[in-house]
């Protein structure tokens, strides 16, 4: 069977899995209605994230999000409560398998699908935060703007995960900071890629994730490459997380004949206080990839109390800094 007619199949058949898992998903404050034709959506799905929440809204909507849409998979913390409560927020509930919804593709496909078309959707974990060229000067809106003149439907942004100096919980976090005021070190180097030949997007890992978490299973730690912002159409579909989509010309976010694609980052603030009271919920669910293997090796791992920071880290500074450290790049946006 041709590979691009066994692509069209899977597809068609993560299309029809959001169609039924959409299902899944009861209203808890349909705000839709009020979606203008040129907004810019966010779309997240969590559970019990509430103090991440103040900041994380804040944080997008000074961006240029106009509308954020939601899923909540049964937070038992606030989460939903203060959600709801937000105008330009649309929340959705739902009590079934995270796991079972292909952690969460399948119910942000759905929406995607009936909301998202014609529209710059990013779909981002409530740790996550997007930094493109210029971001600190230019809204997201020039940038999808700049996207759509040059005819590009997709942009991709590499997870980058950020750390604090010292023991992980040794700051605690408050609901509002700027995550990035105590997770503020990376690492610069430290990472793999390889070119996937399916799907054609490139599959990176390392980090200190790699370094710390799966020192002895490289192979095994998790994927870094995501394709966050895309100018969406219901015809598409996710297939592994934001890692890769369908049609897979989506996937070609980097330019294979050498030159520097336009593209962003995503700063992953999950190494906060919080982070070993979360590894251990979700670790007890077991909702997560390959029976949650990563969750098992950050439970193992923080027995010992782990420091991330080395001597090699990197205290960040803006964007441009990760420009001249090859971590992102303007491309030709000028």
């Amino acid at each position: 069977m041709p590979v691009s007619y066994r692509l069209r199949i899977e597809r068609e058949a993560a299309r029809l899995r959001a169609r039924l898992r959409r299902r899944d998903l009861a209203p808890v404050a349909d705000r839709t209605g009020a979606i203008r034709r040129d907004d810019l959506l966010l779309f997240s799905t969590l559970r019990n994230e509430q103090v991440r929440l103040p900041y994380f809204l804040k944080y997008y909507r000074d961006l240029g999000i106009g509308h954020f849409l939601i899923i909540d998979n049964d937070s038992s913390d606030g989460s939903r409560d203060f959600l709801a409560a937000q105008p330009d927020v649309s929340l959705w509930h739902t009590r079934a398998s995270y796991r079972q919804a292909r952690f969460g593709v399948d119910w942000l496909n759905g929406l995607q699908a009936r909301f998202g078309h014609g529209h710059w959707c990013l779909v981002v974990d409530p740790d996550e935060f997007l930094i493109y060229p210029f971001c600190d000067s230019r809204p997201l809106r020039a940038l999808t703007d700049w996207l759509d003149a040059s005819s590009i439907k997709s942009f991709g942004a590499m997870l980058l995960d950020m750390y604090p100096k010292g023991k992980l919980d040794a700051q605690p976090y408050r609901a509002g900071q700027n995550p990035l005021d105590i997770a503020c070190w990376f690492d610069s180097g430290n990472y793999t890629l390889k070119r996937n030949p399916m799907f054609r997007n490139l599959w990176i890992q390392g980090g200190p994730r790699g370094r710390v978490f799966f020192a002895d299973q490289p192979a095994r730690a998790p994927a870094l490459n995501k394709i966050p912002l895309v100018k969406w159409d219901r015809r598409f579909a996710y297939v592994s997380s934001t890692h890769m989509l369908l049609p897979r010309g989506l996937n070609l976010v980097y330019d294979e004949w050498g030159g520097n694609k336009t593209s962003g980052l995503l700063l992953h603030t999950k190494f906060l206080d919080t982070f070993g009271a979360k590894a251990r919920e979700e670790l007890h669910r077991n909702q997560h990839y390959a029976g949650s293997v990563e969750y098992r090796a950050y439970a193992e791992a923080l027995a010992d109390e782990p420091e991330l920071w080395c001597r090699w880290s990197e205290q960040y500074i803006n964007w441009r800094q990760l420009e001249i450290l090859g971590l992102m790049s303007k491309g030709n946006w000028a």
